[in-house]
Order: structure tokens, then sequence, then C-alpha cells
């Protein structure tokens, strides 16, 4: 006949384990975390790159926030394909 463990000994088991394996999805959480801020902002040096090869005459705070803001909302390329 089999043995039986006792229920407090799987109960102990099963708590360590929980933990473990929050600390772990907590990890994930994080890395995830920074990927996507990573994500968000991979465009921002190939556009400062372009901007340094560029003049660009007097502008007003909103307009450059304007600009910005259409980039982060429509993306890049729908930006860029409007203006082509």
């Amino acid at each position: 006949m089999a043995r039986i463990k006792k229920d407090n000994d799987d109960l102990a088991a099963i708590d360590a384990r929980r933990k473990t394996l929050k600390a772990e999805l907590a990890k994930l959480n994080e890395a995830e975390k920074r990927a996507k801020q990573a994500t968000l902002d991979a465009g921002r040096t190939v556009l400062l790159a372009a901007l340094q090869k560029v003049k660009i005459g007097k502008m007003e705070i909103g307009d450059a926030k304007a600009i910005a803001k259409a980039i982060e909302t429509l993306g890049g390329a729908a930006i860029a394909q409007k203006l082509r």
C-alpha cells in the first residue's frame, strides 16, 4: 500500500512553491515593464539623429508638442506617409 503524506507536509510544500512562483512572476512582470518602456522609446535616437541633419526654423513650443504627440499617437511611419 502506498504511503499517504500528511496534509501539513503537502500544504507547506504548496505554500513554498507558491512563494517561489510569485517571486518569479514579479521578476517577469518587471522585465516586461522594462521591455515595453524600451519599445515605446525605440525611435527617439533615430529621430534625434535625423533632426541633427536638417535646419529647423523657429517653432512655438505648442507646435513642437503637437508634432511629438502626433508621432506618439500615429507612429512615425504614418506621419512620414502623410508628409510624402
